[in-house]
């Protein structure tokens, strides 16, 4: 299966929806529940901070994979990922409250490559700052 959206309907400079999307402490157990990874960091604030951390951090595969869901929301096909990385910046901090941390990403399509493939790179941010770099992934379009 391809993606949904066509090769000759995109152009460099095409703009992704942008998305939120919600951590709270919550998301994090559910989602170290899913991984296996229970590292005290994600859960723990008192170990968070006595190892320096400002508070419970998000998982960091956690962070990029909902990062990446622009892109599979915006092709339709998850499958149309053929190529994803990051570099990881900064942690997402998730306070102990009801409205935890939002993650902020948007796409836009940096070139067109062979065989109806382009590359999207995604701007993730968290209370304004970068918390992903080098975040791109290769698409396979119809």
């Amino acid at each position: 299966m391809t993606a949904k959206i066509s090769y000759a309907d995109v152009e460099v400079g095409t703009e992704l929806p942008q998305q939120s999307f919600s951590v709270t402490r919550a998301t994090l157990v559910r989602y170290a529940g899913a991984s296996g990874d229970f590292n005290p960091i994600h859960w723990n604030e008192k170990f968070a901070v006595e190892v320096g951390l400002p508070d419970v951090i998000a998982h960091g595969m956690f962070t990029m994979a909902e990062a990446v869901r622009v892109v599979t929301d915006w092709t339709g096909d998850p499958g149309a990922v053929v190529e994803y990385g990051v570099k990881f910046i900064k942690p997402v901090v998730v306070p102990n409250d009801d409205k935890g941390a939002v993650v902020e990403v948007g796409g836009k399509v940096a070139a067109l490559l062979e065989d109806n493939r382009v590359r999207v790179d995604l701007t993730a941010t968290s209370e304004g700052e970068k918390v992903l770099g080098m975040a791109r992934a290769v698409v396979q379009l119809a």
